[in-house]
């Protein structure tokens, strides 16, 4: 390397983005991610042992995806190659297998391929991968925010180990952004920059697990924020929200307004105000709520105050569950809207929440024995202590229903269950008075 290009690299690094310029070059400098980097786990085993295979990183941007394709680069001893789905075509493709093929042939190196959004091929370009991943001429590694199993090739695929990359978690986000504001060399450090906690609490919080809007961000503050009377450039809570363009909202996951927002949630839900709840919903997901908090709420309120007026509002919120924890923000927001709305506009009962209240003040306050007739049959001697005999099986009988006695002797004719006129349960009413009188 000649003076010229020298220079040229530095200046180039030290105009990089923040975000470029702090991408960790060793493993132990990359934040979060344990579940697959920890030190027992196999991705960070085979990283250290240069020993890797195929594989596929899966995650939201941000998350680190890159960046852990970086630090491969900077510890393994083969030859490591980039190119971004986006832009490349099968020209740059066979550019590429043509320099693995000499590095293997000539060096016996073999070449790590890494393929940014690697969604973006079509079959015919991921099928042009796959003979040269098969017979170890590429070492492939591919990186998407789209789910692998939908957007990538099956034979691919099974040539390849997925690892899942989770969002980053606010305290992870926070180390982040302290190590960039202190950093000297790649970072802020000699700006004298001081951010305050709120501040930092909030980028951490709003950037939703993406390291790179919180650095942007950072950067962004720092770089046009005036020094005060200290010398100090000082990024405040105002500075950190004008920088990435997303207005503060008194919303404190710790604090009372955490807890009256989402009482204020429940409550719409529960009255039937789907454009309240809805309303609730945008400030919690704006703040930064966890997704997975918020549907655990949706499904509490399905049960508690829908109930049997609408079985179906249970259905919805567990499957709006799941899917949030498949597909991720934003698109997460769209189906939280689906089973809120669902759930505030259904017909309302608490029968199901009134029915395990009165059933578990029973059971704290009185002595009971289980009927005899009822008792388990199916072991050597329960014959003659008696248990099971007399019992009615009720498929043999009409409307597959039998009168007998299934409460204790203690508590016989207590009821616990008082369905409404309400929705679907007024048919549960109808059904259980008829079956009582007969």
């Amino acid at each position: 390397m000649d003076l010229f290009d020298f220079m040229r690299n530095n200046t180039m690094k030290s105009e990089a983005p923040l975000a470029s310029r702090m991408r960790p070059a060793k493993l132990e400098e990359i934040v979060g991610q344990q579940h697959i980097l920890g030190k027992d786990r196999l991705l960070y085993r085979a990283i250290r042992a240069d020993k890797l295979g195929s594989v596929i990183f899966y995650g939201p941007p941000g998350s680190g995806k890159t960046t852990i394709a970086r630090v491969i680069a900077n510890t393994t001893s083969a030859e490591f190659t980039q190119i971004n789905a986006t832009v490349a075509g099968k020209k740059d493709m066979e550019e590429v297998v043509r320099q693995a093929k000499d590095s293997l042939g000539m060096y016996g190196k073999r070449t790590i391929l890494f393929v940014d959004e690697i969604h973006r091929f079509n079959k015919g370009q991921q099928d042009y991968l796959l003979p040269y991943v098969e017979d170890g001429t590429l070492i492939l590694i591919g990186a998407t925010t789209e789910n692998p199993y939908f957007e990538v090739n099956g034979a691919l695929l099974s040539r390849s180990v997925i690892f899942e990359l989770k969002a980053l978690e606010k305290e992870d986000i926070k180390r982040l952004l302290v190590r960039a504001l202190t950093d000297v060399e790649k970072g802020m450090g000699a700006y004298e920059a001081v951010i305050e906690e709120d501040a930092l609490e909030f980028l951490a919080d709003i950037a939703g697990g993406d390291a790179r809007n919180a650095l942007n961000a950072l950067e962004l503050g720092i770089l046009t924020t005036e020094r005060d009377a200290d010398g100090k450039i000082h990024i405040t809570l105002d500075t950190a929200s004008e920088c990435i363009q997303k207005k503060t909202v008194r919303y404190d996951k710790g604090g009372d307004n955490h807890y009256d927002t989402i009482s204020a949630f429940i409550k719409s839900m529960r009255g039937s105000d789907p454009d309240a709840a809805v309303f609730y919903l945008a400030k919690m997901l704006y703040a930064g709520e966890d997704i997975r908090f918020i549907a655990r709420r949706i499904m509490i309120c399905a049960s508690e105050d829908v109930g049997n007026a609408d079985p179906q509002a249970l259905l919805v919120a567990v499957a709006a569950a799941q899917a949030v924890e498949r597909i991720g923000m934003p698109e997460a927001q769209i189906i939280l809207s689906h089973a809120v709305s669902y759930v505030a506009s259904a017909p309302k009962s608490n029968a199901a929440c009134n029915a395990i209240s009165l059933a578990m003040d029973t059971v704290k306050t009185t002595t009971t024995t289980i009927p005899v007739h009822l008792q388990d049959k199916h072991y050597k001697g329960a014959e003659k202590l008696g248990h099971g005999v007399g019992y009615l099986y009720a498929h043999d009988f009409p409307e597959h229903y039998v009168k007998q006695q299934y409460l204790p002797d203690e508590i016989e004719g207590k009821t616990f269950y008082h369905p409404t006129d309400i929705g679907y349960e007024k048919e549960i009413a109808k059904r259980l008075d008829r079956l009582r009188n007969r």
